[in-house]
């Protein structure tokens, strides 16, 4: 189990929504160092943070952005995009697998090494549509099902390693991504509470909000989430 208190923790897509409440969140659970990665500049009141340019779509960016981080604890791939489409569009997929999947991708193996270093973990924040399609986004759903599944194949992999991996399966959140659903969203700062709760508790797969949270007893002890761990114990008997 990982704490956030005294830990360095970088955060992608923090200019905004679930990314921002995250660093605030982050800060006043007593991180050491907060590195918010962002697209556009960024500027913060507290000095514990630092502003890294980071584009997850950019290989040249991540690698920079790592050769300015000494060391690293917890790292949080929140960065995503949601496009609605109806799958006439090939580029509406490979946008959405650029950002949402090879986006976490890239940036977890760029900063690997520090992770192993500290025993640290993973955060990958996904979606309730990596367990089924919300047909209004397809291209998304897509690119989250397959984040989810890159997510656990990390889990197994690094566990020897001494690394945790989380998923994070949020609902619909009251940030400018969902603005176009007309539901009941609970805030993203509440989310990023329960992120970080789920992380602290050690919680493999986090379910931040109410409309996620009725679905965690069911997935915890259900079928495929046992397939998953048979799965799991071949890589580490290996």
């Amino acid at each position: 189990m990982h704490s956030v208190t005294d830990s360095a923790v970088l955060i992608t897509g923090s200019n905004r929504g679930i990314g921002q409440a995250l660093v605030d969140e982050a800060l006043r659970r007593g991180a050491r160092r907060v590195y918010a990665g962002t697209r556009v500049p960024l500027a913060h009141s507290d000095a514990r943070v630092t502003a890294l340019p980071l584009d997850v779509t950019d290989a040249r960016q991540i690698e920079e952005a790592a050769g300015q981080v000494e060391s690293l604890d917890i790292l949080v791939n929140n960065a995503g995009i949601a496009l609605y489409d109806d799958l006439s569009d090939r580029a509406a997929i490979e946008r959405s697998l650029a950002v949402n999947l090879y986006g976490p991708y890239g940036v977890t193996r760029a900063f690997l090494p520090l992770l192993i270093r500290s025993g640290g973990a993973i955060v990958n924040n996904l979606s309730l549509n990596s367990l089924a399609p919300l047909p209004i986004i397809p291209a998304y759903s897509i690119s989250k099902a397959a984040a989810f599944s890159l997510t656990q194949s990390l889990r197994a992999l690094l566990a020897g390693q001494g690394v945790s991996v989380h998923a994070v399966l949020t609902g619909p959140t009251d940030t400018d991504m969902s603005r176009g659903l007309e539901i009941p969203k609970p805030s993203a700062e509440s989310v990023a509470r329960a992120i970080f709760d789920g992380m602290e508790k050690g919680e493999e797969d986090i379910f931040p909000d109410p409309m996620s949270a009725a679905m965690a007893d069911g997935w915890r002890g259900g079928v495929v989430k046992e397939f998953e761990r048979q799965y799991a114990g071949m890589a580490s008997s290996s």
